[in-house]
């Protein structure tokens, strides 16, 4: 029997998924479904669950340094690119002056925004702000683009509302929108793609379990 803790969307999904696979290994994949990002990881340091999926290892490192706990990268599984959505404007040759983009207003996420119209052409950032960038780092905004923050869980109940939003991949598609709609998302190679991959995470000293080591695979 393999615990495992995770997040709905797309996490527990990707884990049905293996779940099949791992039978015929004779792995026994029980899956928890969490809506927070604090239980799943003190069960697996209480040894509740074998392990966890739901987060990048940022969060996973400032975790383990407020809380004590022992837990570890086992690998990186996937990225959940941020997508930039059509709302009041359909698409980006179309950007009036003034637009107003709704982004998360947490820091990583609304860097991560702030890189994106970047990497679109939409905006400069001073060199060097990488993911610490705010507004603030804005050296160039040719649309005079106007930025409506917002808890990453709420922008994309915003696009009614505004010219196009920026909204994480797992809200995107608790919203019901496909990354494959949006008019543009991280590349692959962007700084935030390496960083929060999201991970398998698991008590320190068990990622070479081999049920742990067939669950990655």
């Amino acid at each position: 029997v393999l615990k495992i803790g995770a997040s709905s969307v797309p996490h527990a999904e990707i884990l049905e998924f293996v779940k099949p696979i791992l039978a015929e290994e004779g792995i026994d994949l029980q899956i928890t479904e969490y809506t927070d990002y604090i239980i799943p990881n003190t069960a697996v340091e209480s040894h509740e669950l074998d392990a966890n999926y739901f987060q990048h290892q940022p969060y996973l490192d400032s975790f383990n340094a407020e809380n004590g706990t022992h837990l570890v990268a086992a690998a990186a599984i996937h990225y959940e690119p941020m997508g930039l959505f059509a709302g009041k404007t359909a698409s980006l040759d179309a950007i009036a002056d003034g637009a107003t983009i709704a982004v998360p207003n947490d820091p990583t996420n609304e860097a991560r925004a702030l890189q994106l119209l970047q990497q679109e052409g939409l905006i400069k950032i001073k060199d060097g702000a990488g993911l610490n960038a705010t507004p603030n780092d804005i050296v160039e905004n040719p649309k005079n683009i106007k930025f409506f923050e917002a808890e990453a869980a709420a922008v994309a109940r915003s696009l009614q509302d505004v010219d196009f939003a920026i909204v994480n991949g797992n809200y995107a598609l608790e919203a019901g929108l496909k990354v494959t709609d949006a008019l543009a998302v991280e590349s692959k190679d962007s700084e935030a793609a390496q960083t929060f991959a999201n991970i398998v995470a698991v008590y320190d000293g068990d990622q070479e379990k081999p049920e742990i080591q067939a669950l990655v695979k």
